[in-house]
């Protein structure tokens, strides 16, 4: 999923850069870096189309996500919903707010109805961060991933495996099918205790619905079945279980299409049940010593991936349980009380899928590299996780390599390309190239790597000759290969190629942009100004208006804004 994340900002950051320089002159009050994160978890949670925004869905967004995921609170109580609003306001004015849509006075109408809420919710964050400030001395557990900062920054690049073959994995996980009974079970409006949530009998029911053990016990049977509450909490997790008005909870609607067919709904369910490994932490009927292993399911995952993603049981329990020693004055006493304590901690492992034994040997699985690798980035620590290159598309591909430098994005074509004939490999990266007209980087990285194929990528050249965007790039290439009667590179081919460029280099920052405009020369830069405004391109009125405000000399300025005025004038019905 990190790969989907990748993706996701992809293709958000040309709309999201071509909003910043809109907001300078439509919303110079609002901050719209904010943006970014609603955007992406709008994408990514709610609407495959950057363009597609709903009242429910904008609610949920800024009552549900943006809290969980916000980094800020402070800043974001105060300049979120405005921010968004401009977004809004820009997608309307500029023709991206889909049909689909609801309209833009609606949207903004829901933003009025949720500021008070959201308001209020980045407030309890900000209480809550000031607490944790309180609490340093008390903060972090055996989980904590800080203290191997270092060594997980030198790990050699882990490979993650395709979404495909993740969700398939996760809709086999056992747990999931368990929080999903356990729900349909629980029903609509169902009233829960205010000491217990289930009286005994229900206690009973529930333990056969999940298929638990009945545990024999003098007390009170709901205090005796804490498998049974981390299934609940995992239930609630996913968000198959809400709690409702009146100490009632109830399932949610789509609960019972458990495994979903959706990959991606599949992978977002199981991510929202990842932190559900702190509940294979052993519990004991003392709270010191139980707090005293706190995090040991957590330490034990990342033990695991820095070995490689195997590792000796009985070295493991054995570093682990010195490691519990030095962390807490009780941890040998609570080690010892707990019997086998890693027992609970595989047990939940395993029935999330994210780690299996075999003989001696505990291991992760697929679906387990890629939940620690999650949890890793979580904590805000450094690690280089990829796609397998076997399973890598050549989208990915091009989008994973935009952001290595030079010599590790050689290796990673390099490698990817052995697997293919050279014909294959130029088709596949000319097609990703197609996919969003807007994204120059990727475009002119497909270009330069098929461009060392030679001959071999003749028929792929020829086919992308049908795409606008890849003409310019096929045409060169062909006429350089002396193909019989290919087309001529045209002076319009030329000056996309240039707005391409430029569109690089403004993401590069304002420096890289004006001194790749300087390298130009003045002359010849009025001259290109004179005629590119005319190019169907993406960024052309973008750039255009970049280039007034930032171009040090008037003149060169002054012809932009004319050229800037010519290109929306063209594009206005």
């Amino acid at each position: 999923m990190t790969d989907r994340i990748e993706v996701a900002a992809t293709e958000l950051r040309p709309l999201l850069e071509e909003f910043i320089l809109w907001a300078r002159t439509n919303a110079p009050d609002s901050d719209p870096e904010l943006v970014g994160p609603a955007a992406l978890w709008h994408r990514l949670a709610f609407s495959q189309d950057l363009g597609t925004w709903k009242r429910a869905d904008l609610r949920n967004l800024m009552l549900d996500r943006m809290p969980k995921v916000v980094e800020d609170p402070d800043t974001a109580a105060d300049g979120m919903l405005p921010a968004i609003d401009a977004y809004l306001t820009f997608l309307s004015m500029t023709g991206r707010l889909t049909e689909g849509s609801d309209s833009l006075t609606e949207l903004q109408a829901e933003l009025d109805d949720v500021e008070d809420d959201f308001v209020e919710l980045m407030e309890d964050l900000i209480e809550d961060a000031e607490g944790d400030d309180d609490d340093d001395d008390e903060a972090g557990d055996l989980g904590d991933f800080e203290p191997f900062a270092d060594e997980l920054a030198d790990l050699a690049t882990v490979r993650l495996r395709p979404d495909s073959e993740l969700a398939a994995a996760a809709r086999a996980v056992p747990l999931i099918a368990k929080a999903r009974d356990l729900a349909l079970w629980v029903g609509s409006g169902r009233r829960v205790g205010e000491d217990t949530l289930l009286s005994d009998a229900e206690v009973e029911e529930a333990l056969a619905t999940v298929g638990l053990p009945r545990p024999e016990t003098d007390g009170s049977l709901a205090e005796a079945v804490p498998q049974l509450w981390n299934l609940w909490n995992l239930a609630v997790d996913l968000e198959f279980l809400e709690p409702g008005e009146g100490n009632t909870v109830a399932v949610q609607d789509d609960t019972s299409e458990w495994p979903f067919d959706d990959d991606e709904d599949v992978l977002d369910a199981w991510m929202l049940g990842l932190h559900s490994v702190d509940y294979g932490d052993p519990e004991l009927p003392d709270e010191d010593l139980t707090m005293a292993l706190a995090g040991l399911t957590r330490a034990l995952l990342v033990r695991l991936l820095l070995a490689g993603g195997s590792r000796d049981l009985g070295e493991l329990r054995q570093e682990l349980a010195e490691a519990a020693a030095e962390f807490d004055e009780l941890g040998a006493d609570a080690w010892q009380a707990a019997g086998d304590p890693l027992a609970s901690a595989l047990d939940w492992l395993a029935g999330y899928g994210m780690a299996e034994v075999a003989g001696d040997t505990v291991s992760l699985t697929p679906l387990g590299t890629e939940g620690v690798v999650h949890l890793v980035d979580d904590s805000d620590i450094e690690l280089d996780a990829r796609p397998a290159i076997e399973s890598m598309s050549a989208h990915e591909l091009l989008v994973l390599s935009a952001e290595l430098p030079e010599e590790e994005a050689d290796a990673e074509f390099a490698a990817w390309m052995r697997l293919r004939e050279p014909s294959r490999a130029a088709e596949e990266l000319l097609e990703a190239a197609a996919k969003d007209e807007s994204d120059a980087l990727i475009r002119v990285q497909a270009a330069s790597v098929v461009g060392t194929l030679g001959e071999d990528a003749i028929p792929a050249w020829q086919e992308a000759l049908k795409e606008s965007s890849l003409r310019p790039y096929a045409a060169t290439h062909l006429s350089q290969l002396q193909v019989p009667d290919a087309p001529e590179p045209t002076p319009d081919d030329t000056h996309w190629l240039i707005l391409d460029m430029w569109t690089i280099s403004a993401g590069l920052g304002r420096a890289e942009f004006v001194g790749s405009l300087r390298d130009i020369g003045p002359d010849l830069l009025n001259s290109l100004l004179e005629v590119v405004w005319k190019i169907p391109h993406a960024h052309v009125e973008e750039l255009l208006d970049l280039i007034s405000q930032v171009h040090p000399d008037k003149q060169i300025a002054k012809a932009a804004r004319r050229a800037l005025f010519k290109a929306r004038s063209a594009t206005t019905p």
